[in-house]
């Protein structure tokens, strides 16, 4: 059969750990999940709950493309909420999850050939779908002394009509203040360049809150999901924020990718922002994690760490041990059996020298794993 050259991206190599992990499982072992960038937490109760009721009572079709007014309404009213942003509902979209929303906004403000840029590490899914939407991603290598976060002075260099920018990021955790980020956004409006925003970690930060990009300018695109902070990951539900002149373009994309967000979903994630009480029990666990992992991996001999601002990633500089991350990482599960996350995923030229821990899961787990890990660095020598 045919294939397409822009079928022709590379994997998702988190998702073939967890391939392995889950084999291992299935062969009777215990493996500690670090792999994966998911709560280890269902969808809070009031949303399992409300989804119960509409079950009895609603048929759950279509929705309008845009997705129900009272969520897009309700999304709204969590700008002012967190950030004091009063935002026209009107100007959001619901999608099928972040996904979704990355593949309107490309399509809807890109045309085949124009160039993306995007700091490397990032995640690695930007890069496969621009390439199978013939975009052209251009990454751009962050150093450590700014927190592997794009500034000016790097990007300044190259051509793009484009931006995209993660805040808190993964795989690092790190954030930009609201100078880092309104540099970039002034640099993108010098050059008629669109700024894409994925906020998908907000909500999940330490010792500052993060910066929507719509505190700085309306002529944005931002990305968000209910899969981080509402735990909700599954469900496929997200949504986007763009400038009132760009929704019908959105919303006719909208109508022929998707018709619109499943309908169970968008019933569940307007539940889920009132659960305010258990979503921050969550957040006090990821807090108590951060705090172990920051501890534990540099005694297990991970100490080339970034302290994460935000998520539940740690990203390490492994590369005094390996040059081959993604051996390492099958050395560690297979041995140690804990799954971490090479970081040729997010880094195709330094990856090699990198590991991703993910800290989402249970405090007992990210105990057990720290020990585990303890022991065969130990054994390792």
């Amino acid at each position: 059969m045919r294939n397409s050259t822009r079928g022709a991206v590379d994997p998702f190599i988190v998702m073939d750990v967890m391939e392995a992990a889950r084999q291992a499982e299935a062969e009777g072992r215990h493996i500690i999940h670090m792999e994966v960038g998911q709560p280890g937490t269902p969808a809070p109760a009031g949303a399992r709950d409300a989804l119960a009721k509409a079950m009895q009572d609603d048929a759950l079709g279509y929705t309008v493309a845009l997705g129900i007014p009272a969520l897009r309404a309700r999304i709204a009213r969590l700008y002012g909420d967190w950030y004091n942003v009063d935002l026209n509902p009107e100007r959001v979209v619901v999608t099928p999850g972040s996904s979704g929303a990355f593949l309107l906004a490309f399509s809807a403000f890109f045309d085949a050939g124009d160039r993306i840029a995007m700091g490397a590490p990032g995640y690695p899914s930007y890069r496969q779908i621009m390439k199978a939407m013939s975009l052209t991603p251009v990454e751009v290598q962050t150093q450590a002394e700014n927190r592997l976060q794009p500034v000016v002075s790097e990007l300044e260099k190259h051509q793009f009509e484009g931006l995209m920018v993660a805040s808190p990021a993964n795989p690092t955790g790190t954030m930009l203040d609201h100078t880092a980020l309104k540099d970039l956004i002034g640099l993108c409006d010098d050059r008629g360049a669109l700024f894409l925003s994925d906020e998908i970690y907000h909500g999940i930060e330490y010792e500052r809150k993060a910066v929507t990009a719509l505190e700085i300018s309306d002529d944005v695109c931002v990305i968000n999901s209910f899969s981080k902070y509402f735990s909700m990951t599954g469900w496929r539900v997200g949504w986007m924020v763009v400038p009132e002149s760009s929704v019908r373009q959105v919303e006719r994309l909208a109508q022929n990718m998707f018709i619109c967000a499943p309908h169970a979903s968008q019933v569940a994630a307007l539940a889920a922002m009132e659960c305010t009480d258990e979503l921050e029990a969550n957040m006090a666990v990821y807090a108590r994690n951060r705090a172990l992992m920051m501890a534990g991996l540099p005694e297990a001999g991970f100490d080339r760490i970034a302290p994460p601002d935000g998520a539940f990633y740690v990203y390490a500089d492994v590369s005094h041990l390996t040059d081959d991350s993604r051996a390492f990482a099958r050395e560690i599960l297979d041995e140690a059996g804990v799954a971490v996350t090479p970081g040729l995923d997010f880094d195709p030229d330094r990856g090699g020298g990198t590991l991703r821990f993910s800290y989402a899961r249970s405090t007992k787990d990210i105990e057990e794993g720290l020990a585990r890990l303890k022991a065969f660095m130990s054994a390792r020598g």
